[in-house]
C-alpha cells in the first residue's frame, strides 16, 4: 500500500530551445524623471542581436527594472533584424562606407584576411554579431552608444555588392570584370 504512494517522481526537464540569435547588451542607461514626490528612476537598455551569418538587428527597451529593460530591448531587436551584404565568404564588407546619425559618424572599410575586427565599443559588437571577421573602423564625432549603433547600421545598410550595382545599372557582371 505504501509502495503506490511513494512513487518516484522524475524531474521535469524542459528542452532548451536553440536561440536563433546571439545578443549583446551594448549599454544600460539610468534615467530619472523629477516628479512631485522626488525622482523616479527608470532604465534604458540597448541590445544588439545577430546570427554571425550576416543578419543583425538592434533594440531599445525601457523599464523600471534592468532585466525588464533588457528583455524588452532583446524582443525589439529580434523584430528589427536585417541582412548585411558581406563579401569573400562573409569575411568583410564590400567597400568603404560612412554612416551618420546625430553627431556620430562611423567609417567602415574592408580589410585584408587576418586583420580581425578593428573597432571599438558598440561598433565591434555589431560587426562581430553580423559575422564580419576582417574590417577597419573609426568613430568620428560623438561616441554616444545609441548614436554609434544607429550610424553603424546606417553604414551597413548602405553596402552594395558588385552584383547588386550591376543589376541596378542593367549590366552583366562579366562585363564589369
Amino acid at each position: 500500500m505504501s509502495e503506490n504512494k511513494t512513487k518516484q517522481r522524475r524531474p521535469i526537464r524542459r528542452q532548451r530551445e536553440e536561440k536563433e540569435f546571439e545578443d549583446v547588451v551594448v549599454s544600460i542607461n539610468r534615467v530619472s524623471k523629477t516628479v512631485k514626490g522626488g525622482r523616479r528612476m527608470r532604465f534604458s537598455a540597448l541590445v544588439v542581436v545577430g546570427d554571425k551569418k550576416g543578419r543583425v538587428g538592434f533594440g531599445l527597451g525601457k523599464a523600471a527594472e534592468v532585466p525588464d529593460a533588457i528583455k524588452k530591448a532583446t524582443e525589439a531587436a529580434t523584430k528589427n533584424v536585417f541582412k548585411v551584404n558581406l563579401v569573400e565568404e562573409n569575411r568583410t564588407v564590400p567597400h568603404a562606407a560612412v554612416g551618420e546619425h546625430g553627431a556620430s559618424q562611423v567609417f567602415l572599410s574592408p580589410a585584408a584576411p587576418g586583420t580581425g575586427v578593428i573597432a571599438g565599443g558598440a561598433v565591434r559588437s555589431i560587426l562581430e554579431l553580423a559575422g564580419v571577421s576582417d574590417v577597419l573602423s573609426k568613430i568620428i564625432g560623438s561616441r554616444t552608444p545609441v548614436n554609434v549603433v544607429y550610424a553603424t547600421l546606417d553604414a551597413l545598410k548602405g553596402m552594395r555588392t558588385v552584383n547588386e550595382v550591376a543589376k541596378i545599372r542593367d549590366k552583366k557582371v562579366a562585363e564589369i570584370r
